[in-house]
Parts: structure tokens; sequence; C-alpha cells
């Protein structure tokens, strides 16, 4: 499968929307449409932290989504990021598009001098557990947050 990575366009937005949906029921989560237009707006915006990078198929269809936050970080000079959504179409998994994603990430990185690419995902998400152990170390840090 023939796919390309760049980054977010305004007009992506009815493309986008189905992957940004298939995460959210991934985790079954939802939230409200507010939220959906606010993030979607962030990341056009050059001033946001945020960002976000997509897998194109050569005819336009959006196949992969990989959203993330920039930020801070107290014990570096560095910005940090933080790879907060990944997410491929079941159409197109097994093709490489998750890992392209990510090392798309780290070539920004690389190429802004970010301290580090970090992500967490749930214990249970084997399949993208096995992606992860090839392309980056556990951390040994167990994540604890207040409900």
């Amino acid at each position: 499968m023939s796919f390309n990575i760049r980054a977010l366009r305004a007009e992506d937005r009815p493309n986008w929307e189905p992957l940004w949906a298939g995460y959210l029921e991934f985790y079954n989560a939802t939230l409200a449409p507010e939220i959906t237009d606010a993030t979607f707006a962030r990341f056009l915006d050059p001033n946001s932290n945020l960002f976000a990078l997509v897998a194109e198929r050569e005819d336009g269809a959006l196949l992969g989504i990989v959203q993330c936050v920039l930020h801070d970080h107290g014990w570096s000079l560095n910005k940090f990021c933080y790879l907060e959504d990944l997410f491929v179409s079941a159409d197109a998994r097994g093709a490489g598009l998750g890992r392209a994603l990510i090392e798309a990430v780290y070539a920004r990185a690389e190429a802004n001098d970010w301290g580090r690419v970090y992500w967490l995902t749930h214990e249970t998400n084997a399949t993208a557990r096995k992606l992860y152990d090839q392309v980056a170390s556990k951390s040994g840090f167990i994540q604890y947050h207040r409900p």
C-alpha cells in the first residue's frame, strides 16, 4: 500500500472525523461536538501546542492519524512531545502506517531538537503494544491520575 505522511490541513476535516471517531470508539469515549471542533482547530493553529499528522493514500483518502502535544519539561531545556492519539483505519492495518506515523513524529522531534517523544496505551491493547515494543522502550513508570 502506497501512502504519504503529512501535516493535517483544514480541508481534511471530513476525512479526519471518521478516524477520530474510530479512535474514540476504540477507547469507549465520547466527546461533545464542541470539543472535537476545538481540538481540530487547535491542530491548525500555529500558536497551539497541538499538532497532527495524517497518513494519506495516493487517491487522497486518509488512512491514519497521529495527534501530539508539545510541551515544556522541568528537567530539560528542550520541548517534549506527548504522542496523545494514534489510529489507523481497520482496512489499512498491517501495512506499516502506525510505524510510519510514529517515525514521522520521531523525525519531527529530531529536526526540532525535542528532548523526548513518549506515549501511553492501555495494557490490554496487545496489537499496538507489539509495534510499540519494536519502536520504543518502556519507561517502567505506571500512570496515576485523578478521575
